[in-house]
């Protein structure tokens, strides 16, 4: 059955909440977020008769009731000449919306390039830790330090999910998302720069014990045997190691060796406890094993963001300090970057960035089958206060052709900016 033979026409006297419609317009020839949505509230009618419409298509499968005058007329409809100056008003902020939707583009392509030069930054770190110690470790200081200026200079942050052609298949992105991750997390903490500093350079320099470690046992997908799984955890060891030599601080060497530590003393090397573990250490611990559960050897075993949190913070909080796991939860909100959501329209989306202080409404790229993808929508929810997130769902769950549209990371890279709104 084709659109035309399941929609009719009505007039906008026949509005009634439940009604599906389908406002055959310009998408910044409306003021509404979607162009075709189900009708859930008096104001919505409201704004509707204001936009100078002789007539408006709805969908009688989609709605939950029949107009009682139906005009089964199918008449094209038609805008009137004159427009309510309220929803003139309405189109005119929506257009500049779309102006700052370019800005916010611009943004994030800054943003990949500020990413780009740290990756390849890391990248150098980690194969020069054993021939130039000394230079890998200046090296190190002078990024930590970059990040924290851009970082300290701007109220509000925004935590962008990174382009996949950005990142490559490197191993090595995995000590830029912890480091990136720890300093917010401390920045939101409020510690002092120099604990911030300390830690940054700690974060980044966390696993560079692996260089020892055979690519047959960090590159298998399954579980490691015993004899396999006791070489791995050597790293931290080999890691304290590698860090003395290249003359890293003795307090960023203690980071480093409690990396994999959990606060109920189930974590390696020592099986520490939390008064055990250093305060810095705790953060370190906490953002390294959320990215180890979002991005896994092989993709397909990866959590969603949202399932990494929501078991870190439900199943295993015994694992983690309450006060660094409580900051992260408030600065990644409930749907981290990369989660596949389904808001309250029904539309599908994917989370793409958090403001850190107002984490709760994300920027979500939104499925409009109207729109090319390559102009899709990326909607602020804190602009729409009518929009939320209803669920998070998985890959699995989403239809294919929303899939193919949303194009959801195989594997999850964070980088930072200014808030496009700060």
């Amino acid at each position: 059955m084709t659109e035309e033979q399941t929609t009719s026409f009505i007039s906008p006297d026949q509005l009634q909440i439940g009604l599906f419609i389908h406002l055959d317009l310009n998408w910044l020839d409306h003021p509404f977020p979607f162009g075709s949505f189900k009708i859930k509230s008096l104001a919505q009618i409201d704004t509707l008769k204001k936009m100078g419409l002789s007539q408006i298509r709805f969908d009688p499968e989609k709605s939950d009731l029949v107009p009682a005058r139906p005009d089964t007329q199918a008449t094209p409809p038609a805008q009137a000449e004159t427009i309510d100056p309220a929803i003139s008003a309405e189109l005119a902020a929506k257009r500049q919306r779309h102006l700052e939707q370019q800005r916010r583009k611009n943004q994030l392509a800054e943003c990949t390039k500020a990413f780009s030069r740290a990756a390849l930054t890391v990248r150098k770190l980690s194969k020069d830790i054993h021939s130039q110690p000394q230079e890998t470790v200046a090296a190190a200081k002078q990024l930590v330090g970059t990040m924290l200026t851009s970082m300290f200079s701007n109220n509000d942050i925004a935590i962008h999910l990174m382009n996949e052609k950005a990142m490559g298949d490197d191993l090595y992105f995995h000590s830029l998302n912890t480091t990136v991750m720890a300093l917010l997390l401390a920045r939101e903490m409020k510690l002092p720069h120099s604990d911030i500093e300390t830690l940054g350079l700690a974060a980044l320099m966390h696993d560079i014990g692996k260089v020892e470690v055979p690519d047959r046992i960090l590159l298998k997908t399954e579980a490691l045997n015993h004899a396999e799984k006791s070489l791995y955890e050597q790293h931290c060891e080999w890691g304290v190691a590698a860090g003395k030599r290249a003359g890293l601080p003795a307090e960023v060497l203690q980071i480093i060796a409690q990396h994999h530590e959990f606060c109920d003393g189930s974590g390696y090397p020592a099986g520490l406890k939390l008064d055990a573990i250093h305060p810095l250490a705790r953060i370190l611990v906490i953002v390294n094993a959320y990215d180890n559960y979002c991005n896994k050897v092989n993709p397909a075993d990866s959590m969603t963001p949202h399932e990494g949190l929501s078991i870190m913070f439900s199943h295993q909080k015994a694992k983690f300090a309450p006060q660094p796991m409580n900051v992260l939860i408030r600065s990644l909100g409930v749907y981290p970057p990369g989660t596949l959501v389904q808001l309250s329209n029904e539309s599908y989306g994917l989370v793409v960035a958090v403001n850190a202080s107002r984490p709760l409404k994300p920027q979500v790229l939104v499925h409009d089958p109207s729109i090319s993808r390559e102009d899709a929508m990326v909607l602020d929810l804190e602009r729409y206060p009518e929009l939320n997130i209803s669920k998070a769902l998985k890959a699995s769950q989403l239809p294919r052709q929303v899939l193919a549209y949303l194009n959801p990371r195989k594997r999850m890279t964070y980088y930072f900016s200014p808030s496009e709104s700060a």
